[in-house]
């Protein structure tokens, strides 16, 4: 037998030695859920029992036989304390008993559910429809806080396993080959989070032979701990331009273009009466409560892709909104209303950038009216999945190179590792929308593109940082800072 066929067979064998482990877990979910069966029908018995029980007492004491026999009952109530009281207090204390049988196997059945919901979660099928209903039994059992404190639990324990064993994998190859070790050090890598990487594995980063480091990269980890930062350190420079007259202020400083817009706020029924205008909430982010009024009987409800046909409509639909939160105040803006093509009356469709402080990652491009579609690009122009929307993808238009280098140019002048810069698209060119610190959703980007996003983040903080110890002036920014402070 040649190497190669040594290797399919030991390939072979490890391909099914997880099949035992799979099997046995199987076995021990099939035996849990006949003791389910079981408790279950011995708990159904009981209650049928006690039903009975109790049924029977009543029929007797609604009887005529039992109303007429009063008079004898009372005369023979001494002989009944003597005799049938026996035979009363008999029966109350086995329906007693069969309470307590049941409190019991009740407890018992509760337990084995929770064995079972623990096995479950180990199970490498689970898939996400069995974790909704496990959640979801939890929450109607009232267990859920509980259940959460659990899993929690369990999670740790399982991770310090894993992490232990991967480590300690890495560190039997530190004095190995410089190309073993890197091979071993860069496999275990690919199973542990950021923080858990040991230091002797960073270290190796930085050799001459340097492994690449990518999974100490992440989109999320990184807008994570910028959350984070904000609740230390208030206010992040790219907040202050998540309020939209502040990013207007800003926006007009660069000279950029940017819809008309009232800079006061209205209650639902001060709202002026105007035709070609975007209702939307005050303080609001997608497309909830926004509405495009092409005319008093031409409105058209973003949200729920509705027309409307007057007036009355789209104040009856904005008390919907405030009615089931998804408008969180009776604040709102106006301002005006932007189209791809005012002949065919399209509405203007989004062209998000992803920017990393002069550097345009990824470009989002939506369309919102008749039916919501997405199209992810990278700056180079390609047209890429990345784990967001996936269901939901077409083929957009794209974006020109000036566009691309219009967003790259603003975020330049914003001291912050990160900001979306969100434009539409209008029959003459790109208009400005709106700064997002915080994209929605983030943590869905599958691990390719987070892992790409956040080098993007750590290039971009190198990049800021250099650029403020050779003393940039961030002077139209500075500027809308003094100016809010007067």
């Amino acid at each position: 037998m040649n190497n190669w066929e040594k290797a399919k067979r030991s390939n072979h064998n490890l391909d099914h030695s997880p099949l035992g482990e799979s099997s046995n877990k199987d076995k021990e979910t099939e035996e849990l859920i006949e003791t389910l069966i079981k408790k279950d029908a011995e708990i159904k018995k009981t209650e049928i029992q006690i039903r009975r029980n109790k049924k029977n007492i009543k029929y007797m004491e609604q009887s005529k036989t039992w109303k007429y026999s009063r008079p004898l009952r009372i005369i023979t109530s001494l002989f009944t304390k003597l005799t049938g009281r026996k035979e009363e207090k008999a029966q109350t204390e086995y329906i007693n008993q069969l309470k307590a049988d049941l409190h019991n196997t009740q407890k018992e059945l509760y337990q084995t559910r929770e064995n079972l919901q623990e096995m479950m979660l180990d199970d490498r099928k689970l898939d996400s429809n069995k974790v909704i209903e496990l959640v979801r039994s939890a929450k109607e059992d009232g267990n859920l806080i509980d259940y959460i404190e659990k899993v929690t639990q369990n999670k740790e324990v399982h991770d310090a396993n894993y992490i232990k064993v991967l480590r300690y994998a890495a560190r039997v190859f530190m004095n190995d080959k410089t190309e073993y070790r890197n091979l071993a050090y860069t496999k275990v890598i690919e199973g542990l989070k950021i923080e858990d990487i040991p230091e002797f594995i960073i270290r190796a980063g930085l050799d001459e032979k340097a492994i690449p480091l990518k999974q100490a990269a992440s989109f999320r980890a990184s807008l994570n701990i910028r959350m984070r930062q904000k609740q230390l350190v208030e206010p992040l420079p790219e907040w202050l331009l998540d309020n939209k007259q502040d990013a207007y202020a800003f926006i007009e400083k660069l000279a950029v273009k940017k819809p008309w817009f009232s800079d006061k706020k209205y209650k639902m029924g001060e709202i002026p009466q105007q035709e070609g205008i975007v209702i939307k909430p005050a303080d609001g982010a997608g497309s909830r409560g926004v509405y495009l009024v092409y005319s008093f009987n031409d409105i058209v409800d973003i949200k729920r892709s509705q027309s409307l046909d007057s007036w009355e409509a789209l104040k009856a639909n904005m008390e919907k909104d405030i009615i089931s939160k998804w408008v969180d105040e009776d604040e709102w803006m106006m301002e005006e209303l932007i189209l791809e093509s005012t002949e065919e009356k399209i509405p203007a469709s989004d062209v998000k950038f992803y920017c990393f402080y002069g550097k345009v990652g990824l470009i989002l491009e939506i369309t919102r009216f008749p039916e919501l579609k997405y199209c992810w690009w990278t700056a180079a122009g390609e047209r890429i999945r990345t784990g967001k929307y996936d269901e939901d993808l077409f083929k957009g238009k794209g974006f020109t190179d000036n566009e691309l280098a219009l967003a790259a140019d603003i975020s330049l002048n914003i001291p912050a590792p990160f900001i979306r810069i969100d434009f539409l698209r209008s029959q003459h060119g790109l208009v400005f929308g709106e700064f997002t610190p915080k994209p929605g959703n983030y943590d869905e980007f599958d691990q390719h593109t987070d892992q790409w996003m956040g080098d993007n983040f750590i290039e971009a903080q190198g990049r800021l940082v250099n650029d403020l110890i050779n003393r940039k002036q961030f002077k139209d920014y500075q500027e809308l800072i003094e100016s809010l402070d007067k």
